[in-house]
């Protein structure tokens, strides 16, 4: 039989077969080979002693969170407590461009903020919705839950930012357990314990532990010039521009024209600069 994994707990592979959940093991094959089978895989498995066989190509695989074929990804990214981060929101942005997963940024807790602070917030978004993302506040429920529909959604951003809040706000049978922000630490406390496949509004959804961190091990130089999007509508005057001291780069000049967002490229020049990129 063929099935997708929704959960996994130790050793134990929940396996959703026709509504019918299989609680599965796998096969040793698996760890000699150094395979390690997520929850959104879809598995052929056996029925009777309950084994995963085998597992079907996968669409993509996120490492942080581990989960595979994901369609979508709302970031959800705080406006304060803890501090919205551009950093973190487009390392993210890069990350889900490199596995082609659709980002959706979801704001919270604007209501922590003072009126020059919502007036800052507000422009941001709005250059994030002008170079082509979906950008919504938390609040607007009735345009989330239409996102979901025949897609595999994962959550994620910052711990601490209110993705359990939010899903038990778009389905209070949900009931998951959400955690306080550290006062000391400026951060939340993790509160998802595993990651797991719910069926919600026509889709699926993952809620998985918030992180503040980001490898990009897997990611060259250009993938990370590439996952920032923005920069593709400039044609600058050599083919390979890494759009950082080139000159007649056209995405400098958009830089120093402020066509393109001042923290959006000083980010891009931290994550490009890593001493350990290929």
């Amino acid at each position: 039989m063929e099935g997708q994994i929704v959960k996994i707990l130790s050793n134990l592979y929940f396996v959703n077969s026709n509504g019918k959940v299989y609680e599965c093991h796998s096969r040793g094959k698996f760890r000699k080979d150094n395979i390690i089978p997520t929850v959104g895989d879809y598995v052929k498995f056996d029925e009777k002693n309950e084994y995963i066989l085998d597992i079907l190509p996968r669409k993509n695989t996120l490492t942080r969170p581990f989960v595979s074929n994901v369609d979508q990804a709302f970031i959800i990214t705080s406006c304060k407590s803890p501090d919205f981060s551009t950093n973190l929101l487009d390392k993210l942005l890069v990350l889900l461009e490199f596995h082609q997963i659709r980002p959706i940024i979801c704001l919270t807790k604007q209501d922590l903020l003072t009126k020059r602070e919502k007036k800052e917030i507000k422009k941001i978004k709005k250059y994030y919705q002008k170079i082509g993302y979906i950008v919504l506040w938390n609040t607007n429920l009735w345009r989330i839950k239409r996102l979901f529909k025949e897609k595999t959604t994962v959550f994620t951003g910052q711990t601490g930012a209110g993705k359990s809040t939010l899903l038990n706000r778009l389905n209070k049978n949900l009931n998951l357990e959400t955690g306080e922000i550290s006062k000391a630490l400026g951060r939340g406390k993790h509160t998802t314990r595993h990651v797991e496949l719910i069926e919600l509004f026509g889709g699926k959804v993952l809620d998985t532990p918030g992180f503040s961190s980001i490898d990009f091990d897997d990611l060259e130089k250009t993938d990370i010039r590439n996952g920032f999007i923005e920069f593709q509508k400039y044609s600058c005057p050599y083919q390979d521009c890494m759009h950082l001291k080139e000159k007649e780069c056209k995405v400098l000049e958009a830089v120093n024209h402020h066509e393109i967002l001042t923290s959006r490229y000083e980010n891009y020049q931290k994550i490009i600069s890593d001493e350990n990129r290929k």
